[in-house]
């Protein structure tokens, strides 16, 4: 007897394409050449090391060893972790947390996959975190259960939003892929080498994150900065500001050997649109609201949603005027089962807006792991 199959849903093949390109950091690319390039290396040495012991009848590095068995180690951990979360999880289903399951296909939709992953709500023990992998064809996502209230619904609605976004982001982008993962994971034992593939993934998923669910960047960042209950009582904008303002030899080293971004790199780089986020070297200007950025400026084309607070509001150039709101989010839910709503393809741009923004209106200008934790 066979696992449910997941979801199906009836898009294009290759959808996710055009908004792949658009988000993807502009760094992930070249990071994970120098990555496969390094795992190659390794994997040669590692072949030399098991010939020489062979050749000399002595026992081999074990490191060399399980190297050359990433193949079946590899295969087998994605399909002992999918079991793992079949048996241990919670699905989400239209019954069981239904509000988690409504973004899970919102998400999928809109991105462009022609599937719903599978996802599972793990007990987080206080933990606030979620991930994403797959074994074969499957992709699946899990969920800590500390981003839920008591009842299932969300804690933080826009923020969970934000994160199943996200995770739907590694999945979309191919992240989460076999040969991506087999091809880089000598990588990761070099310093600096894999943390800098994984940072821009993180980056990446982050873009899908903001263009899908632009409302829950801030309070998602919030809540991993400090917890599901402290957290809507951090400033989020103070936090990004100090991006600019903490130097240091040892601020460098923490972010260049880590598989995430600094937290506050990354918060600055969810609130200004013009920068992709920074890898190695931390943001070196301080995102003035008070001045209304022009259209040429931003770097990631799908993001170009900017929302200016009061102050700026009177700075508008001539000609441009602030838009309405934006309109509600269709509801991809409902129309699921029998095909994606006629709005779930639409650019980012047509229904994103920037992340920490308030104010009365808005202008837009025109515009086009296992990986783990968010």
């Amino acid at each position: 007897m066979r696992a449910q199959p997941m979801q199906i849903l009836p898009v294009p093949a290759g959808s996710h394409l055009p908004m792949r390109r658009v988000v993807r950091h502009p760094r992930e690319i070249l990071s994970l050449v120098v990555a496969i390039l390094a795992s190659v290396v390794l994997l040669v040495m590692a072949i030399s090391e098991v010939s020489a012991a062979l050749t000399e009848d002595r026992d081999p590095n074990v490191y060399a060893v399980a190297l050359i068995g990433a193949p079946v180690l590899i295969w087998f951990a994605r399909g002992q972790l999918w079991a793992q979360e079949r048996l241990r999880g919670i699905k989400v289903t239209p019954e069981q947390f239904p509000e988690a399951f409504e973004m899970l296909v919102d998400a999928a939709g809109r991105s462009g996959l022609s599937f719903v992953p599978d996802a599972y709500v793990v007990i987080g023990n206080g933990v606030i975190n979620a991930s994403a992998s797959g074994h074969g064809f499957r992709r699946f996502v899990m969920i800590n259960s500390d981003l839920f209230e008591v009842g299932g619904s969300a804690r933080e609605p826009e923020a969970l939003r934000f994160v199943i976004a996200h995770e739907v982001g590694h999945i979309a982008a191919g992240h989460t892929s076999y040969w991506r993962v087999l091809g880089t994971v000598a990588a990761q034992w070099i310093p600096v080498v894999g943390s800098t593939l994984s940072r821009a993934q993180e980056y990446t998923a982050d873009n899908y994150g903001h263009a899908l669910a632009p409302e829950g960047a801030r309070s998602a960042m919030t809540t991993l900065a400090a917890g599901k209950y402290l957290g809507r009582s951090v400033d989020a904008d103070a936090m990004a500001d100090r991006a600019v303002t903490e130097p240091g030899f040892f601020v460098w080293v923490s972010n260049a050997t880590s598989s995430h971004p600094a937290l506050l790199w990354r918060m600055h780089a969810l609130r200004d649109r013009r920068r992709p986020g920074r890898l190695l070297w931390r943001p070196r200007e301080q995102w003035l609201w008070r001045e209304p950025v022009e259209p040429g400026s931003y770097r990631i084309p799908a993001m170009v949603g900017f929302a200016p607070t009061a102050r700026s509001i009177a700075a508008v150039p001539p000609g441009r005027t602030p838009d309405a709101p934006a309109p509600e989010r269709s509801p991809v839910y409902a129309t699921a089962v029998d095909g994606i709503a006629a709005g779930a393809h639409e650019t980012p741009a047509a229904t994103g807006r920037d992340w920490d923004a308030p104010g009365p209106g808005r202008y837009a200008p025109p515009g086009e792991s296992a990986v783990d934790g968010t």
